[in-house]
């Protein structure tokens, strides 16, 4: 099978050293694999950085490099889509790292009779301090993070509503075409419930992993998280479907604290005390949890102040996403999103080896 593998970057320059070893040091064959980066009119050295690693070869099939003028992650990704010519398309992520077995264990389990594959994907930090081990426990936790399973490495084959580093048949891809430009955040969401509605299952095998860098700055993460959480609301409009009642816990946690506190307000305290208090339990049960789990630091005290921190920006982003739908609706009124899922569609079976190309 030949393979393309695929990356998209905006301002990555300091992210990319390691992931662009790891792609060169990998153990299937280069000649099989097309490398595609798609650079989203970066400012630093990323787009440069990619030109060096085209320029070394590393005896790849093909090292495309497309520059994309929207910054949105889809629509980056539907670039990739329509440059890469593989039979097998891997979407790997810049935060990433990937070990050299990475792409030849994708296609082994593909071999075998899936359509789209995955495996786990724990965090890790590149910079090892007491502070980021702290931030890194906190991101790792299910309390503290997400439920996905794709997070963790699983012990057996599962079918899972999504993946994360996916590797994709192209024709899975020539059947749902691309991902929603109108989405941030999301638009895997989205994709992948389409992948689903089409008849594809999505297999996380338990040899396959790769890795993703944790944010190192409590005041990224918390804004992460809160852009999270306002496009988990505005794509209720767009498309519920590809949403889990998950992803609505932190909402409801701020809702419920907000009418426990108004409640309080009237003279009503003993729901907010038993909200907290249920509340206060998950907290420290976590955060002794990752204390038994991880190289514990000092500074692992602060994650019941971090934990909630998470969740009420996550919350807080939910209610202001769902505010907002009213003008995002109106202001993607014209998009073109679904004609660009089409087109991107089209491309890619207009893309599709012939045998004499192979």
């Amino acid at each position: 099978m030949i393979v393309s593998l695929c990356m998209i970057a905006y301002n990555e320059a300091d992210a990319l050293s390691g992931l662009f070893k790891d792609i060169s040091l990998q153990d299937y064959p280069h000649n099989k694999i097309e490398v595609v980066f798609v650079d989203s009119m970066s400012t630093d050295k990323t787009y440069e950085m990619m030109e060096k690693f085209k320029e070394t070869g590393y005896g790849f099939r093909n090292i495309s490099i497309v520059q994309c003028m929207k910054k949105n992650q889809a629509s980056s990704w539907n670039a990739a889509l329509m440059t890469a010519r593989g039979d097998v398309i891997i979407r790997v992520d810049a935060h990433a790292r990937i070990p050299k077995d990475f792409v030849s264990r994708n296609i082994m389990n593909l071999e075998d009779g899936e359509n789209v594959v995955g495996g786990g994907r724990p965090n890790i930090t590149s910079d090892i301090s007491s502070w980021k081990l702290t931030l890194l426990a906190a991101e790792d936790s299910l309390f503290g993070s997400s439920v996905a399973s794709y997070r963790r490495p699983s012990a057996q084959k599962e079918y899972l509503d999504s993946l994360f580093h996916a590797a994709y048949r192209r024709e899975v891809i020539a059947k749902v075409g691309g991902f929603n430009e109108n989405l941030g955040r999301t638009e895997d969401n989205e994709f992948h419930y389409r992948i689903r509605k089409a008849g594809y299952k999505m297999c996380c095998c338990p040899d396959i992993v790769s890795y993703q860098h944790a944010r190192n700055n409590l005041k990224y993460m918390v804004h992460q998280k809160y852009s999270n959480g306002r496009w988990i609301g505005l794509t209720l409009s767009e498309c519920p479907g590809c949403l889990s009642y998950f992803h609505f816990a932190p909402f409801l946690f701020v809702m419920a604290l907000l009418f426990c506190s108004i409640l309080a307000f009237i003279g009503l305290p003993l729901f907010l005390y038993v909200l907290l208090a249920i509340y206060g339990m998950f907290d420290i049960v976590n955060t002794v949890g990752c204390c038994t789990m991880k190289n514990v630091q000092p500074q692992f005290v602060l994650l019941p102040f971090i934990f909630p921190m998470l969740h009420i920006a996550y919350g807080i982003g939910t209610i202001v996403g769902l505010i907002q739908i009213p003008s995002w609706q109106k202001s993607i009124k014209n998009s073109n999103a679904k004609e660009k899922i089409e087109k991107v569609r089209r491309k890619v079976i207009q893309n599709t080896l012939k045998p004499e190309e192979r």
